[in-house]
């Protein structure tokens, strides 16, 4: 590692730290792809496991020691260390994770080599709301899924907040960005998956109900949360799922909503599993 002090005169020279939004971040032209940030130890560490390359980091001193065995495959990376005031005046918020790292955005793979080897894949369908973008990534991590599809308008993954909700787990899951309707139905359709929508719709069958006679290749469809899915979408599953509620409460968060179908229609086989 290379660690840079920094003081109050080098906070002009930082701009992937300060000047730079995430959206800013993304559709920068060099390095071609475009930067994300990771946020906290344990979050930077996934991105290295993941093979994630850093172009830099910024720490407290505390946080150095901690940080040193992952980046130890990194002798010229620049570590830019700083004492608390100056990370807050530099980034705008109080650093108590201790650490950000300005990576490099990995290629995203192919939605057909995305579902070649899959069981369960989820699909997002315009959710804008990068917390629970987060929290399903999470869910899709834990409950065992295999992959993440989401749409051309739906929220970033790679956002500073989302990252931060799925505790890193959006580095581990693959996922990519699917093309529109009809030619994502096409690439389902060659893969074998049977897309159920969950959905609030008078025709729809229970989720218990879906569960008992479950397809071998399931993709499930989440809307966005104010409007749910779209007619398109809608036009383009093999079923329309829904969730059974009690207390006139017709349906869940859609992050909570995530888990609970990926619980249900979780592959019996796999480890961990009944």
């Amino acid at each position: 590692m290379r660690v840079i002090p920094i003081g109050p005169d080098d906070l002009e020279s930082l701009t992937d730290y300060s000047r730079l939004t995430d959206v800013a971040l993304r559709k920068v032209s060099e390095p071609e792809g475009g930067l994300y940030i990771a946020e906290s130890s344990k979050v930077i560490g996934r991105a290295l496991a993941a093979g994630h390359i850093p172009r830099s980091i910024l720490l407290s001193e505390k946080w150095l020691d901690a940080l040193a065995p992952a980046l130890e495959p990194f002798p010229d990376l620049p570590v830019y260390m700083g004492d608390p005031a100056t990370l807050e005046a530099l980034t705008g918020f109080h650093l108590h994770r201790g650490a950000l790292a300005a990576m490099h955005r990995p290629e995203l793979p192919t939605m057909v080599d995305l579902l070649r080897d899959a069981r369960r894949v989820v699909i997002l369908e315009d959710i804008v709301d990068h917390t629970n973008v987060g929290a399903i990534f999470r869910a899709v991590a834990g409950l065992g899924a295999d992959a993440v599809l989401i749409s051309p308008r739906c929220a970033d993954p790679l956002y500073r907040r989302s990252v931060r909700v799925s505790m890193g787990t959006v580095l581990q899951v693959p996922w990519t960005r699917m093309p529109e309707w009809p030619e994502s139905r096409e690439i389902l359709d060659a893969a074998g998956f049977h897309v159920a929508a969950l959905a609030l719709d008078e025709r729809a069958v229970t989720l218990d109900e879906f569960s008992t006679s479950a397809p071998e290749k399931i993709a499930i469809m989440l809307g966005s949360e104010g409007d749910g899915l779209s007619r398109q979408a809608l036009h383009h599953a093999d079923s329309t799922v829904i969730i059974p509620m009690l207390h006139g409460v017709d349906s869940l968060n859609v992050a909570s909503a995530s888990a609970v179908a990926l619980w249900e229609l979780r592959v019996r086989n796999l480890p961990g599993t009944a």
